[in-house]
């Protein structure tokens, strides 16, 4: 606390380089959405959506032809398989989420530090840092910021708006991602 008792941990411009700071607790669902846009937006999400159903269905049609059953009941297992396949993505994703979550959870509270040079995230137990070339992507979802890298968007960090100090820190944030990722 400095002695007006505003906090001390307020977000400036630091000279050249702002940075925008977000405290929050990480929280299942925050994982979930993060999971949701990666699948949306990225290459490997989509293909991993399109490409389990099809393979699932492939499969199934394959086998009801292959055993040479009725044209009604290929058409039932064409159903079937394309059934199994999004609940297969849809429990891939839930599970993602789940670990991911479980991961962060033993953070407890997060502050979490952003400017020109990266991420640092501090929690009870642990912290980590990660500088701009761990990401390569970012999107903006109504509740939350996802940091994506990787060609195939294996990297993943999450910071919910809610974790905001300050209303200017969401502005701040999509500049300073802005200005060191591309936005999908």
């Amino acid at each position: 606390m400095s002695e007006d008792g505003a906090r001390s941990t307020r977000t400036r411009p630091t000279g050249r380089s702002e940075q925008a700071v977000f405290v929050y607790e990480p929280a299942f669902e925050d994982f979930r959405g993060a999971v949701r846009a990666r699948a949306r937006r990225t290459g490997a999400g989509r293909a991993e959506t399109a490409l389990v159903p099809l393979v699932t269905t492939g499969v199934m049609v394959g086998f009801a032809l292959f055993r040479g059953f009725l044209p009604g009941l290929v058409a039932v297992c064409a159903v079937l398989g394309l059934g199994a396949g999004a609940f297969g993505v849809s429990r891939g994703r839930r599970g993602m989420a789940r670990r991911l979550h479980g991961v962060m959870a033993a953070y407890g509270q997060c502050r979490t530090v952003v400017d020109e040079r990266g991420t640092a995230t501090t929690g009870r137990t642990m912290s980590y840092t990660g500088d701009w070339t761990l990401f390569t992507h970012w999107a903006e979802t109504p509740e939350l910021f996802v940091l994506l890298g990787g060609p195939r968007a294996s990297c993943l960090a999450v910071l919910p708006k809610r974790g905001a100090e300050e209303p200017a820190d969401v502005d701040r944030l999509r500049g300073i991602l802005d200005r060191n990722l591309r936005r999908l």
